[in-house]
C-alpha cells in the first residue's frame, strides 16, 4: 500500500525471569506489632539519609562512594541491612533517572507538535498523519503561551538531567500531594500521617544463596516461622539467640508454595519484603526470588501448531483461532473486562480476562499466542489529539505494560508462547480484508474481530490479505500454487462447508417447493446429487 510504514519482524517475547508471592502476617501479638515498627522506622530513617547522599552524588557516584555509603550504615544496624538498603537507594536513584528521560521525551513530543500547529493557517483542516491548524485566534493564542510553557519545562528538566538531580521522595509523589487534598481522598490526617509513615517504613532483605533457608536477615522455616534479625540499636528486643526476634504468626504460602519450599530447602536465595496495609490493618510477607529466564520457542515452532490473533481494546479482548495457513477456524471469542474502579479491581478483571483466554488456548491446542506491541506513549499526549478527550481517556486506560507481563508471566505456566507483532494497520487491514468474508447470518464479525486475525496472520507469517498472487491463466493452479496457500499435503485443505442457504433439511425448501436443482461440484465427481458441495474459498488461503 502506498505511504504505508515498513512493518517490525515479529518475535516471540522472552518468559519471566523473576517470581513474587505474598501471604498475611495473621494473630501478631502487640509485643510482634511494635517491633516491627519500631524496625520498619529506624531502617527507614536510614533508608531516607541514605537516598539524600545518593542524589547529592549525582553523576558523581562510584563504587567508593556506594562502599563508603554502606560502612556508614553497618554501624547502625548491620552489613546485610546496609547492603539491602544501598541497592534500593540505588535502584530508586536509576528508576528517576528513566522517568526524567520519558517526561523530556513527552515534553519533545508536546512541543513539535506545538510548533507545527501554531506555524498552520488558522482553520487549516488536517489530514490523517498530521493535525491542522488551530479553529480560531484566540485558541491559537492559548496554544501559544502553553508552548512557552512546555518550553520552560524541558529546559529545566534538560538541565536537571544534565546535572544528574532527579526529584524523588520516599513514599511516593501521589500519596506526598494526597496530603493537600485530604478531603477528596476521604482521609484524616491522622490517617494520612500513617500511611505516610508505613510507606516510607523499610523491612527488607535480600536473598544470599548458601545461607541458611536463604537469607540471613529475614529468616522463614520450612514450618512457616518468620525470625528477623534485629538491627544493633534495637538488639535489647530480642526473644532468641544471635539478636534475632521470632514472630508468633506463621506462614503458609498458597501460591506457589511447593516451589518456594523447595529454594528454602536447598538454602536458594529468596528476598522477603515486610509491609503494612493501613487500610487493613494487616502485616503481609512477600517473598520473591529469581528463576532461570524461560527459554523461548523458535519462531517456527511457535507457528506449528496455528495461533490465537488477539486484538486488545478498552473493554475486551477479540482473539480468533488461525490453522498455521492463516485460515480463520470457528467463530471469534470475547473476553471483557471493566477497568474503571480501584487498581485492585482493574487488575482483578485483566487477571480474569487473561485466565479465560489462556485455557481457551490450552483447550484447541496451539502453541503461542500473538498480541500486538502496543506502546501508547506518543499517543497520550494532550497536543496531539487537541479536544479529543475521550479517546485520551480511552488509549490511556489499556494497560498496555501491565498486560504484556501478565501475559508473558501466566501465558508461561501453561507452556504457551507469546509471540509480538507491529500493530500498524491491523484494524484497517483486518476490517478490509476479512470483516465482510466472515461475516453471515448467524455471525457477527467486528473490526476487532478481523483486527485479531489480521494479528493472527502477521503473527505467522503471512501477509494480511486472503489471497495474493493469483494464477496468470484460471482459477486453476496449472502454473503452480499462490504465494500464500496451503501446501498439497496439508489436511483439510479440500475441506468443505455447509450451503449457505437458508433451506431446510435435505435441501428442501420450507414451502415444499424447489427453485432450482442442487448440482455437484465439478470438482467432485461422486458427489450425490442430493447435496450441493460448495468449496470453502478461505480453507485455500495461505
Amino acid at each position: 500500500m502506498r505511504g504505508s510504514r515498513e512493518l517490525a519482524a515479529s518475535f516471540v517475547v522472552s518468559g519471566p525471569a523473576g517470581m513474587a508471592i505474598r501471604d498475611r502476617l495473621g494473630h501478631l501479638t502487640s509485643q510482634d506489632e511494635k517491633v516491627l515498627r519500631a524496625v520498619g522506622e529506624h531502617q527507614g530513617a536510614l533508608a531516607s539519609r541514605d537516598l539524600k547522599a545518593r542524589c547529592a552524588d549525582g553523576l558523581e557516584h562510584s563504587a567508593d562512594t556506594w562502599a563508603s555509603r554502606k560502612r556508614e550504615l553497618t554501624g547502625v544496624s548491620s552489613s546485610r541491612i546496609a547492603g539491602a538498603i544501598t541497592k534500593a537507594t540505588n535502584d530508586q536513584w536509576a528508576l528517576a533517572r528513566r522517568c526524567q528521560a520519558a517526561h523530556i521525551q513527552n515534553l519533545e513530543a508536546g512541543i513539535k507538535t506545538l510548533r507545527h500547529r501554531l506555524s498552520l493557517p488558522i482553520g487549516k483542516r488536517g489530514t490523517k498523519r498530521a493535525a491542522g491548524g488551530y479553529r480560531s485566534k484566540s485558541e491559537w493564542f492559548r496554544k501559544s503561551r502553553r508552548l512557552a510553557m512546555l518550553e520552560d519545562r524541558h529546559a529545566a528538566a534538560v538541565s536537571d538531567r544534565q546535572a544528574g538531580r532527579v526529584r524523588v521522595v520516599r513514599g511516593g509523589k501521589r500519596l506526598l500531594n494526597t496530603r493537600h487534598h485530604l478531603a477528596r481522598a476521604g482521609l484524616t490526617e491522622g490517617q494520612w500521617r500513617e500511611r505516610w509513615e508505613a510507606e516510607r517504613w523499610f523491612i527488607a532483605a535480600d536473598g544470599e544463596s548458601g545461607k541458611r533457608f536463604g537469607n540471613e536477615t529475614i529468616r522463614v522455616t520450612p514450618d512457616g516461622e518468620v525470625s528477623i534479625k534485629l538491627p544493633a540499636p534495637l538488639a535489647h528486643l530480642a526473644n532468641a539467640r544471635h539478636g534475632r526476634y521470632t514472630l508468633t504468626a506463621r506462614i503458609a504460602f498458597a501460591h506457589r508454595g511447593a516451589e518456594w519450599a523447595d529454594r528454602i530447602t536447598t538454602n536458594r536465595s529468596v528476598a522477603y519484603r515486610i509491609h503494612l496495609d493501613t487500610g487493613r490493618c494487616r502485616w503481609y510477607l512477600t517473598a520473591s526470588w529469581q528463576r532461570p529466564v524461560v527459554k523461548t520457542i523458535p519462531l517456527e515452532a511457535a507457528r506449528a501448531r496455528g495461533m490465537i490473533g488477539v486484538d486488545t481494546n478498552a473493554d475486551h479482548f477479540a482473539a480468533y483461532l488461525l490453522d498455521r495457513h492463516g485460515n480463520p477456524v470457528g467463530d471469534p471469542h470475547r473476553f471483557p473486562y471493566d477497568l474503571s474502579g480501584t487498581a485492585g479491581h482493574r487488575d482483578a478483571q485483566l487477571r480474569h480476562a487473561l485466565t479465560r483466554l489462556i485455557n481457551w488456548a490450552v483447550r484447541v491446542g496451539v502453541a503461542a499466542i500473538g498480541i500486538e506491541d502496543l506502546d501508547f506513549t506518543t499517543e497520550k499526549t494532550r497536543e496531539k489529539h487537541g479536544r479529543k478527550k475521550r479517546f485520551r481517556q480511552l488509549i490511556s486506560g489499556i494497560p498496555t505494560g501491565k498486560l504484556k507481563a501478565r501475559l508473558v508471566s501466566m501465558a508461561a505456566e501453561q507452556g504457551l508462547a507469546v509471540v509480538a507483532v507491529d500493530p500498524a494497520y491491523t484494524s484497517l487491514w483486518g476490517a478490509q480484508h476479512w470483516q465482510k468474508p466472515l461475516a453471515t447470518p448467524h455471525r457477527t464479525m467486528s473490526r476487532h474481530d478481523a483486527a485479531g486475525i489480521a494479528i493472527g496472520r502477521r503473527a505467522l507469517g503471512h501477509p494480511v490479505r486472503r489471497r495474493t498472487a493469483p494464477p496468470p491463466h484460471d482459477r486453476s493452479d496449472r502454473a503452480g500454487h499462490r504465494t500464500v496457500q496451503a501446501r498439497p499435503g496439508a489436511r483439510g485443505r479440500e475441506g468443505t462447508r455447509p450451503p449457505t442457504t437458508d433451506h431446510a433439511p435435505g435441501g428442501v425448501p420450507p414451502n415444499g417447493t424447489r427453485k432450482r436443482e442442487p448440482s455437484a461440484s465439478n470438482t467432485v465427481r461422486d458427489a450425490p446429487r442430493t447435496q450441493q458441495w460448495v468449496q470453502d474459498s478461505l480453507m485455500r488461503t495461505g
